[in-house]
Parts: structure tokens; sequence; C-alpha cells
């Protein structure tokens, strides 16, 4: 299935989450787990996709669960629908997004688990999905800490990286900045 650009980058910049869900729905053994990854994203604002989630997997699959949901919440409660009918569908999170799109969510995340114990758990979890991509992926993994800690220097951030990874992280660096200013 292709998806348009918006929709395929938002997957992918929450691939991670949606593969989680996924797979903790799945086993029933993994039920604390999926309660704490929707705990974790409800704390950072994920209200009305957690309800819509937790629909989800009580076996709800009618389009009366995507209701009153935004764009991006949307299109990340259809992906876990699909993926639960068809793993196969799951989307790759070593897969490359636009930076452009991937940048400002990352920045947000990146912000408030500074502050935010939950939130940085939801990013602990996305790192370590990250860092199991390899390569660039796993590189932007090994910065979340410093960045979370206040790291700026985008030469100590970008080093090793190749210009797709760098270019990321410079955007990233860029909406952190807009993000502190407004927080100020």
């Amino acid at each position: 299935m292709q998806y348009p650009d918006q929709q395929q980058q938002i997957i992918m910049a929450h691939a991670p989450f949606i593969r989680q869900v996924v797979m903790f729905s799945q086993q029933a053994e993994q039920a604390a787990e999926l309660e704490q990854l929707l705990q974790s994203a409800a704390a950072n604002g994920w209200t009305a996709l957690v309800a819509a989630v937790q629909r989800i997997c009580r076996g709800e699959r009618d389009s009366s669960v995507l209701k009153g949901l935004d764009l991006e919440d949307r299109v990340i409660a259809e992906a876990i629908m699909r993926g639960m009918q068809n793993p196969a569908t799951l989307p790759d999170p070593g897969q490359q997004s636009n930076p452009a799109l991937a940048a400002p969510g990352l920045a947000h995340m990146i912000h408030a688990a500074a502050s935010d114990p939950q939130a940085l758990i939801l990013i602990s979890n996305m790192a370590e999905q990250m860092s199991k991509a390899g390569g660039d992926m796993a590189r932007l993994a090994s910065i979340m800490r410093p960045l979370i800690n206040g790291e700026r220097n985008p030469e100590k951030l970008c080093k090793g990286m190749d210009d797709r990874g760098e270019a990321l992280t410079l955007d990233i660096l860029q909406a952190l900045s807009q993000i502190e200013e407004q927080a100020s």
C-alpha cells in the first residue's frame, strides 16, 4: 500500500510506537508493558490517540475509533489497526524518513523528556528501537541522552554521521532552539 508522503512520514516518525503497541497487544504476558507505553503516551499529550488505541486493543476496528482524532493520531491509529490485522504492513523503524517532518516531533519529545519522566520513558523506548536499526538511526539514538541533558554543540552531536544524519540533527537543534525560546 502506498501512502501519501505526509502520512508515510508520520508513520515512519512513530514506527517504534506503532510496532510496540502491536507487539505488546498481541501477547497477554506483555499487557503491563502495553499499559506503561500507553500511560507514557497519554502523559505526553496523546490522550485522544491512547483512547483510540485502547479501543483498538479491545477489538474495535470500525471507523468510529478514529472519530475526533487529528491527522497525525488518525494515521498512527490506522497503522496500528493494519499492523494487528497483517504484521507485514508494520513500518520498518530503520527506514529513513524526511528529516524536515521528523525533527519537530523529535525536538518536542526531547524537550519534554528533560523534565517529564514519562516522556523520558517514551523517548528511551524509541531510541532503543532506533539503535537496533543501525547506521545513522543508531547514531541519532546515541545522542538522545546528550540532547535531553542540554547538549547543543552540533560538531559534537553530528560526529560520525553522514549528510542525512547531520541534516536531521541540525533540524532537531533548530526546532529545539525554537521550543526553548517559546518556553522562556
